[in-house]
């Protein structure tokens, strides 16, 4: 039994789309509703989605913004759902915020970043982070309420929330997904938790958002750090969890008019993916929602019979289905049989639309006419292959995929143009060694389960080639790719420049490479961020730059 029914909503909102983002909260409210639930919370910038980047500026947005939140609020009211507590995260004026509602109006509201004038203003109250926290009574519970980064800030707005001795805190997030990131969230929170002697609900958003991809996991932990529940990776839920919390004795409260009730025992712990496994379905989930949130009805690559193309190509049926999926093989002169032969076996074994086109003829007017050679010819094939899927695209609707992986991107091993055309790049930030267990992870997944695996073993264990000129391969101008992601890994991900377990004139070289290629990653389409240090996002030097790194 418990005295207290926590509901958290982990959902998928679009970027400026106000009346279906009301609709997502209003829905998830009807439900906790129906779970007699005394509170409700939704994630940070929910009603806007996240993140908003330069909207934010946008006078007409957030004035749109404001309306919105108050229909919102009326509407939940005229649903039967006024009685429910509900917090949910918004922008006002240029600041991230939460508000809380209750018998169809906006009752209080709290700012993650400071204002420069706080104190009550009409019937509201606001409250500034750093300065002040927000603590409401709802069901004879203080409820302390915090956005994100708070809880990173042990002597900010948590050593405030401790000093208040609440009995829950809730967490509103906008956190984008990373490898490993959801073990470090929930210890974080645990420790939290233990400070300030009081359970955490921590709910985050799910879904894709250009390049960032929102993994869910919203959790309870109790007041000794324990798992109380979690909600599932990757999927809108709402996730209930009855709790026995102490009664109120906050000092600083705003006090709603609610009924404490019993509830009976309700919880659940999802389980946690493997790591694979999860980075799969974030690839899958960035790639479906950058897909479908702007409205292209399927897409279009180059599919060569090597790694990169055959991954990307097992992405997009997990994430769209094989009938909005359409490959092209485009070969030359210099491509092998086998290439052809395993993109036909990859298309066979999906059921993707398939196409080849030979790019020979083209490639040979170009010649003709202007005489190139040597890397000229080379990037001119790859310029041809571009051509042809712009083109496709235009006149057949197709969002085109970039197939580069990390390290390719990293040490400028790509044409621009050419292989860099396209308007996502489902794999731009998973490096070339990573691409190989996946396809491994998702091959073996396909076996698990009686099915064909996607991806043919040719793809997956030959030698990697670009196939510009005769016989050419990638290690005659690239080290083996497990000692180059090394290297990439220390340098990229966590800035390193000594690393001595490496030939110092080879670790030389591939640190000029990856400096001069950053104006290739400037023109390189989005792609999914499931790294700590994505390039563009996160990670961006200078074009013009004469530092020579040693």
């Amino acid at each position: 039994m418990g005295n207290f029914r926590l509901a958290l909503a982990q959902l998928d909102p679009i970027v400026g789309d106000l009346s279906g983002n009301s609709a997502l909260i209003k829905s998830a409210a009807q439900t906790a509703l129906a779970a007699s639930a005394d509170l409700l919370v939704v994630p940070e910038m929910m009603l806007t989605g996240y993140p908003i980047e330069d909207l934010s500026l946008r006078p007409s947005f957030r004035a749109a913004v404001l309306v919105s939140l108050n229909e919102l609020a009326a509407q939940l009211a005229e649903l039967g759902a006024g009685e429910l507590v509900i917090i949910t995260g918004y922008l006002d004026a240029d600041r991230n915020a939460a508000a809380v509602i209750h018998r169809g109006k906006v009752i209080a509201k709290y700012f993650k970043h400071h204002l420069p004038n706080y104190g009550v203003f009409d019937e509201h109250r606001y409250f500034t982070a750093g300065d002040q926290t927000l603590t409401i009574r709802v069901a004879d519970v203080d409820v302390a309420i915090a956005i994100c980064e708070d809880i990173w800030q042990h002597d900010g707005v948590i050593s405030k929330i401790k000093q208040n001795n609440v009995g829950l805190l809730v967490v509103l997030n906008g956190s984008p997904y990373e490898q490993s990131k959801t073990d470090k969230r929930l210890q974080l929170v645990k420790t939290r938790a233990a400070e300030i002697s009081a359970a955490v609900g921590y709910v985050n958003m799910v879904g894709g958002q250009d390049e960032l991809v929102f993994d869910g996991a919203s959790f309870v932990v109790s007041a000794a750090g324990e798992l109380l529940a979690r909600a599932n990776l990757f999927t809108p839920e709402l996730l209930i969890t009855d709790l026995e919390l102490p009664t109120a004795t906050a000092i600083e409260t705003l006090e709603i008019s609610t009924t404490p009730s019993s509830h009976a025992s309700a919880a659940s712990i999802a389980d946690p993916l493997e790591p694979l496994a999860e980075l799969w379905q974030a690839l899958v989930v960035g790639l479906r929602s950058y897909v479908d949130k702007n409205k292209f009805k399927s897409v279009i690559f180059g599919l060569s019979g090597g790694i990169d193309s055959a991954v990307v190509a097992a992405l997009a049926v997990d994430a769209l289905g094989a009938n909005r999926v359409n490959a092209v093989a485009m070969p030359s002169k210099y491509s092998s049989s086998h290439s052809i032969a395993d993109a036909q076996d990859l298309a066979a074994r999906t059921g993707i639309g398939f196409r080849v086109e030979e790019i020979q003829p083209i490639v040979d007017s170009y010649l003709n006419q202007l005489g190139f050679t040597k890397l000229a010819e080379e990037n001119l094939q790859a310029r041809v292959r571009g051509v042809i899927l712009m083109g496709i695209s235009n006149q057949e609707g197709h969002l085109v995929l970039a197939t580069g992986n990390k390290s390719e991107l990293a040490v400028g091993y790509s044409t621009i143009y050419g292989d860099a055309v396209g308007g996502f790049a489902p794999i731009k930030d998973v490096s070339k060694t990573l691409v190989w267990q996946l396809a491994n992870w998702r091959n073996a997944q396909a076996i698990k389960l009686a099915q064909t695996p996607p991806i043919p073993p040719n793809s997956i264990t030959k030698e990697p080639s670009a196939e510009l000129r005769p016989d050419q391969k990638d290690s005659d101008s690239l080290p083996d790719y497990l000692m180059l992601d090394q290297i990439l890994a220390a340098y990229v991900e966590n800035d390193q420049t000594a690393l001595n377990a490496f030939d110092p004139k080879l670790v030389s070289r591939i640190l000029k490479m990856v400096d001069a290629a950053e104006y290739k990653r400037r023109q390189y389409p989005p792609g999914t961020k499931v790294s700590s240090r994505a390039f563009g996002r996160d990670r961006r030097l200078p074009i013009t730059n004469h530092w020579n790194q040693q």
